[in-house]
């Protein structure tokens, strides 16, 4: 099953380079494209992605019906950067009040949802230097000319940035250490994909506004867990993009990422009844550091608390409509 559905649902972003037909399918069915893009002190490169996206996408090509950065409350320049190259820029603490503001990745890609018009979100992460309308065409394609796909992932090369230049290297430490394992073990359907983790994906509004988010490192995973549970494999695709260069995390930063990713995959597979019980799971996470041969534990706090399906929320219910 995963070799067939790889022969028929993986893509390379050439395969969709006639922008014209693209535009020309989105408007035969009458859909409305956003892109997305979650900040937090990114103002080294969100000038670059909005340019090109912005030209190449809405100027040049009316693919995008809109581009809108939401930032988690950058301390430099990240905001001003974005306005002043033509992007809609909203505060994630300033959308939806009433249900707060929690600090997280997840928490932008959910607000988004309410925020946006789209009938196919595309979320882009802001730390590209190599960004391309590739990132925003391969992923929104397969949605537009095929109505049974639901959820697009982009995979890539990720190669590691040296002070002598770029060296090629497979990436993705979290999910080959972490996530294909578990996957591997509970979901050997969702080993199909790629980069499970990668930051780049279009979905339909439709699945978007039916599952729950967490607020921040494991909101990735919960969504292949939970699309996959509702609507099966055949509703993902994935897109070869081929490279993307980026800020690379560190060893210590992936710890805190597979932390949280590790809470969200067990609180699922309760919730889906593959286990009986949990014992209370710890939010604290512990690394070491050394200084002047003095071990110091470092904790941080890091909880992956959910936001609930966006359609259950009266105010999103009222802006779209929805009886």
């Amino acid at each position: 099953m995963i070799e067939n559905w790889i022969k028929k649902n993986t893509f390379h972003y050439s395969e969709f380079w006639d922008v014209l037909e693209l535009i020309r399918v989105k408007e035969e069915k009458n859909l409305k494209i956003s892109v997305c893009i979650p900040t937090l002190n990114e103002e080294k490169t969100i000038g670059k992605e909005i340019v090109i996206l912005r030209s190449e996408l809405m100027d040049r090509y009316k693919l995008i019906d809109e581009l809108v950065v939401i930032d988690s409350g950058s301390t430099d320049k990240t905001r001003e950067v974005a306005k002043s190259f033509g992007a809609e820029v909203y505060l994630s603490a300033d959308i939806l009040p009433t249900q707060g503001f929690k600090r997280g990745k997840g928490e932008n890609l959910w607000k988004a949802i309410y925020q946006l018009e789209g009938d196919i979100i595309c979320y882009v992460d802001a730390d590209i230097s190599n960004i391309h309308p590739r990132f925003v065409t391969g992923l929104v394609a397969p949605l537009i000319y095929r109505d049974t796909i639901h959820y697009v992932k982009a995979f890539y090369d990720r190669p590691i940035t040296h002070s002598s230049g770029i060296r090629s290297s497979g990436g993705g430490r979290v999910t080959e250490i972490l996530v294909r394992p578990l996957f591997s073990l509970f979901f050997p359907e969702l080993t199909a994909l790629i980069q499970p983790l990668s930051g780049e994906y279009a979905v339909r509004r439709e699945v978007l506004e039916k599952i729950s988010f967490p607020i921040g490192y494991g909101v990735e995973t919960s969504h292949l867990m939970d699309v996959h549970k509702k609507w099966g494999l055949d509703a993902f695709a994935q897109t070869d993009i081929e490279e993307r260069v980026h800020r690379n995390q560190t060893t210590n930063a992936l710890g805190k990422m597979s932390f949280g990713i590790l809470q969200s995959f067990l609180s699922r597979m309760k919730s889906y009844g593959m286990v009986n019980s949990l014992p209370s799971m710890e939010t604290l996470y512990r690394q070491f550091q050394v200084e002047d041969k003095e071990y110091k534990q470092i904790t941080h706090e890091i909880h992956e608390v959910e936001r609930p399906p966006m359609i259950e929320i009266p105010e999103y219910r009222e802006k779209f409509k929805i009886q």
